[in-house]
């Protein structure tokens, strides 16, 4: 009996071998540009232009040159075996192939090729051996071609990138583009930090995954709100479960920004359907307080710039509701057409019958943001339009009689939809119709963070200045309330 059982296992494993010898080879392209030849030889024709990470199978041999097969382009031809690696897909072989995955995950200009050395490695390694470091590399990799994909203004590079594109495309890594910010997104739809969260992986591996899943401009513009609702509340979600205990302080930052950015979405969101903001505003605030700005690194910056804008355009959510003042001027708010609130401006004199100025908007209306001069000729109020965008009114006595002024973020703002910034009250200078205000933006790629001194005729700036401490009418007379709430002095 012990004799027939020996017999049988040397021949399930003599079987098993000839099995693997007869399967074929496969053949991963390392350089860009490599030709696929009709025959092995310089001179013969081209069949195609094989590009890093094209998975080719081998058929033999002749000269330097291999006979392959190109499957994804149903090609046969001949490479040079200096273009190629031959990869073994044994299980026994599958931790080289790891720690080739491993040296090209940070690599920038060699995501389809770790693509592919990751797709040979999930293919030669036994199921129960598959953890979330692969996962995190295909994501990370993925996500990073996308980017560069996003960013490229270099025209020679142009057709490098889109052939990496396709290659990683036959691995399966699903590459979305849509329009964004007046050009072109592409963005990884994120399934491999899927997997990274529902295996057991590392802090740090979950951090890279919720942020990888999370990212801002990787929304589609043409998401209804009632979806965009939804996928911020899974995206605040998604950046819960990431540890941060033990993450090194520059992934606790970008956990953070992210956060704040979300959370401040949801804000906007919640004011939306009638609902508090005043806990996801809180939120905020919070996680962009607790950003630690000695290790915001370069790339970082951006990023840090961005969540403040966000949660500056949605911060009076937080704030507690004000009690009207008994003297000087007041706004009261009521329905007006479906979606629209109207805000009437009201004194001493005049009730909600007979307000002294009425107008109605779409836009989120802060009414604990109403801030009235002494004397009873000017009210701000902070009205935001869209979840990233916030603007002033300004209710004004004049020659005329009373008017309502709107100041934007940004004076060449071209579009709302493609910026973000808010700009806000932050005191009123005595005796003279002038006013001081903060705005920080974001145009054309640029931010920009400024105080002012306003006009109140003309709503002209009579002074400007990127450091409040410099200029004296702003140091003197900036309100103390609004000092103690904005994110413009972070």
């Amino acid at each position: 009996m012990k004799l027939a059982v020996m017999l049988g296992m040397v021949i399930a494993t003599a079987i098993a071998q000839v099995a693997a010898a007869a399967e074929p080879a496969t053949a991963i392209v390392v350089q860009d540009s490599t030709s696929l030849r009709a025959a092995a030889k310089d001179s013969a024709q081209q069949q195609a232009v094989l590009w890093q990470g094209d998975a080719l199978e081998v058929r033999g041999r002749r000269l330097d040159y291999l006979q392959v097969y190109d499957h994804r382009r149903e090609r046969a031809g001949f490479v040079r075996a200096a273009q190629v690696r031959v990869l073994s897909l044994q299980p026994q072989d599958a931790p080289e192939l790891l720690a080739v995955v491993r040296f090209l995950r940070d690599t920038s200009g060699a995501e389809a090729l770790g693509i592919g050395y990751a797709a040979a490695y999930l293919k030669a390694v036994p199921a129960s051996a598959i953890g979330a470091e692969p996962f995190d590399a295909l994501g990370t990799m993925a996500d990073r071609l996308a980017r560069r994909a996003s960013t490229n203004r270099n025209k020679a590079n142009e057709t490098v990138i889109a052939a990496h594109l396709e290659v990683v495309a036959a691995y399966g890594m699903n590459i979305r583009s849509f329009e964004h910010d007046g050009r072109m997104q592409l963005c990884y739809d994120g399934e491999a930090f899927r997997r990274v969260l529902a295996l057991k992986s590392s802090d740090e591996e979950k951090a890279r995954a919720a942020l990888g899943l999370t990212r801002q401009e990787c929304i589609d513009p043409a998401i209804t709100p009632v979806e965009r609702a939804r996928f911020d509340t899974w995206r605040a979600e998604v950046l819960d479960r990431a540890p941060r205990a033990n993450l090194p302080e520059y992934l606790k930052n970008r956990l953070r920004m992210r956060s704040a950015a979300v959370w401040a979405s949801i804000a906007f969101e919640r004011t939306r359907h009638g609902d508090s903001a005043q806990e996801a505003a809180s939120l905020a605030v919070q996680e962009l307080t607790a950003v630690n700005k000695l290790e915001l690194t370069d790339e970082d910056q951006v990023a840090y710039s961005d969540a403040a804008l966000r949660v500056g355009a949605s911060r009076w959510g937080a704030e507690p509701a004000q009690p009207t003042p008994s003297a000087g001027l007041a706004i009261a708010t009521s329905p007006g057409q479906p979606g629209e609130t109207c805000i009437k401006l009201l004194d001493r004199k005049r009730d909600l019958a007979h307000p002294l100025l009425q107008r109605c908007t779409f836009g989120t209306v802060w009414a604990n943001s109403a801030k009235s001069n002494p004397y009873g000729t000017a009210l701000a109020l902070a009205v935001q339009p869209l979840e990233s965008w916030r603007e002033m009114w300004l209710f004004h006595l004049t020659g005329d009689g009373w008017r309502i002024d709107v100041v934007p973020p940004g004076d060449d703002a071209p579009d709302p939809s493609l910026s973000l910034g808010y700009v806000e009250f932050a005191g009123w200078v005595p005796g003279a119709r002038k006013m001081l205000a903060a705005r920080e933006v974001r145009s054309a790629g640029k931010f920009t963070r400024s105080f002012e001194v306003l006009d109140l005729d003309t709503l002209a700036v009579h002074k400007r200045v990127d450091n409040p401490q410099a200029l004296s009418l702003f140091y003197r007379w900036q309100d103390p309330a609004w000092k103690g709430q904005t994110v413009s002095l972070r």
